[in-house]
Parts: structure tokens; C-alpha cells; sequence
């Protein structure tokens, strides 16, 4: 289902003549950086490993004496994928497709967000500063290959007393299916509740909405009440103000459905090598995080498929 997309986006359609190598069958390099997305590998171990694994070969439909993309090749084609933003296109068709099997049951919405980390940047205390004031591309203009390995998108936050740095996954699952229906991307000091408008869609009204206390607050709950959207978020006590028994035992039998969404989380930390990239700019993180969930609605799609957890249209 994603060749045309990918053929029309990623071929070169302009080519006068056929000189010059044949390029690699686009659905066959998407494949790729589907299992660099499941296992969480770098470029080359995933060309290593294609060489060295026959359920690899079978995936890509590759014999053994077939040719292997190598790590410049795929890294090339990903670069692609992500200037173009392919990544969010061909997750909105997967999600289309699965909307026409009945899959999305749209009767709860969930929301939470993951940190995704990056290689942390050891700067100095003005490059910090400056970077922070988005002035960070003005940096290390005569040490070329030292800025090319500087992220200036990322940034540092703390969580309980833990120390992050990189990306912010924000997504929006469906309750009954564990699908994911919609994310963002920021870097990680932005706050949980930012990026709420950007994640809800119209086919979220008169549906009730989920989330921990982080989404708390006047703003978040008039803006659910004007999409006509029954806020579910989890009170939130402050200094003087502890919550009443009444909304302690709301809460819980919110936190019942709210807890849902952490097996999304969960199979991505234990099942596809954690939230963890290694690359550099808010761009190429978006694209990969994008692929993350893609890659999870995938693996899950396979789940309901093969336990027939939900009914499907037929």
C-alpha cells in the first residue's frame, strides 16, 4: 500500500535516459528502516545484520546471493524519507487503512507523552546559554565537523529527580485498540500539555479524553469543552489544597483507563530497543519518532490480527 507514495515522492521521474545504476526498489528500502526501527540498530549493524540473518533476507525478500544496500545507501534513503516528512504521510495511510477495518474503536482517547534521548551534548556554560536564546547556528563556524555533531533542537529537563536530554513523544492512543492515532514531536523541555490541540482531531468529539495530571489547567479544559470533548484528566492536589477523598477515588478509576497507554511505551522500551536515537536536529528526530510509531502500529496491527483481539470489518 505505501509504493505509491513512496515511488511518486522518491523516484527521480525527470531521469532523460537510464544510465548510472539502477536504483533500489523503494518498498524493499522502506523495509529497512522498518527493522532498523524494530531493533533499534544503527545503519551498519543493520547492513551487517541483513548479510548475516536469513529472517531478515526473508523480510526484504532478498536470496543469498543477492546484493545488500549498504549503510551509506540506507542512511541516503532515510535522509530522504525524512526531508520529504514521508514519515507522517505514510503513518496517516496506515492508520487509514486501519480506520477501514473497524480497527479504531473511537469510543476513549488516551494521551501521554515519552522522552526520547539523543546523545548528550557537552558544551560550555555560554554555548548553553546562547544556544538556549536560538542563536546556536552562530556557533563553531570555523570548526566545520565539530558543528555538524552539535545538536541545537535538543534540550535538558528533569523528571523525579532524572536528568533527560533530546525529544518529546507526544501521542494519542485509542483506548479499546492500544493504536496510536496521532502524535507530535517537540524537544524535551516542552511541558506534556503543549502540544494537546495538535494531537486532537474532529472524529475526537463527544468522545471522552484521558491523561494524567500533567494536562491539568484551565486552558486544556476550556479548549476540550469547545471540541466537545469530555475531559477525563487526573486531579492534581497543590500546597494547601490536598485533593478530597472523592477525588482520590475518581482518580483511581480514571488512572484504570489512563494506564493503557503504557504498554505502548512498554513495547517500544522492551521490544524495540527503548526510545533512544542517535542522531542530530529536531527534523531527523521527527522523522525517526515518526517511524517509531509507525512501527508500533504495525507490530500491533499484527497482534489483533493474529489473537483477533477486536472484530474486523469484513
Amino acid at each position: 500500500m505505501f509504493r505509491p507514495e513512496l515511488e511518486e515522492n522518491l523516484l527521480n521521474h525527470d531521469k532523460k535516459n537510464k544510465a548510472g545504476a539502477k536504483p533500489r526498489d523503494v518498498v524493499l528500502m522502506f523495509k529497512l528502516l522498518i527493522l532498523q526501527r524494530l531493533y533499534n540498530i544503527s545503519d551498519e549493524m543493520l547492513e551487517e545484520q541483513i548479510i548475516d540473518r536469513h529472517s531478515f533476507k526473508d523480510f526484504l525478500g532478498l536470496s543469498s546471493g543477492d546484493k545488500v544496500p549498504d549503510a551509506r545507501t540506507i542512511w541516503l534513503f532515510k535522509n530522504r524519507v525524512t526531508e520529504k516528512g514521508l514519515e507522517k504521510i505514510l503513518f496517516q495511510q496506515f492508520n487509514d487503512y486501519l480506520d477501514s477495518l473497524g480497527l479504531f474503536i473511537n469510543e476513549e482517547q488516551i494521551i501521554d507523552a515519552s522522552f526520547v534521548e539523543v546523545p548528550r551534548q557537552r558544551n560550555h556554560r555560554d554555548e548553553n546559554k546562547q544556544i538556549k536564546e536560538g542563536k546556536g547556528s552562530e556557533l563553531w563556524e570555523n570548526e566545520p565537523y565539530k558543528k555538524r555533531q552539535k545538536d541545537i533542537d535538543a534540550r535538558w529537563t528533569k523528571k523525579n529527580d532524572a536528568t533527560f536530554y533530546g525529544y518529546k513523544n507526544h501521542v494519542k492512543a485509542d483506548n479499546k485498540s492500544k493504536l496510536i492515532t496521532q502524535y507530535a514531536v517537540t524537544d524535551a523541555s516542552v511541558h506534556d500539555s503543549q502540544p494537546t490541540e495538535d494531537l486532537l482531531q474532529d472524529s475526537d468529539s463527544g468522545q471522552p479524553l484521558y491523561a494524567d495530571s500533567a494536562y491539568t489547567g484551565e486552558p486544556i479544559a476550556n479548549m476540550l469543552k469547545n471540541k466537545c470533548i469530555e475531559s477525563k484528566i487526573i486531579s492534581k492536589g497543590y500546597k494547601g489544597h490536598p485533593l478530597r477523598d472523592a477525588q482520590k477515588a475518581v482518580n483511581q478509576l480514571l488512572s484504570k483507563v489512563r494506564v493503557r497507554v503504557e504498554p505502548i511505551f512498554g513495547f517500544v522500551t522492551q521490544n524495540m530497543g527503548d526510545f533512544y536515537l542517535n542522531c542530530i536536529g529536531i527534523k531527523r528526530a521527527t522523522g525517526q519518532i515518526g517511524l517509531i510509531n509507525l512501527t508500533y502500529n504495525l507490530c500491533r496491527y499484527e497482534q489483533i490480527m493474529r489473537l483477533n483481539l477486536l472484530p474486523i470489518k469484513k
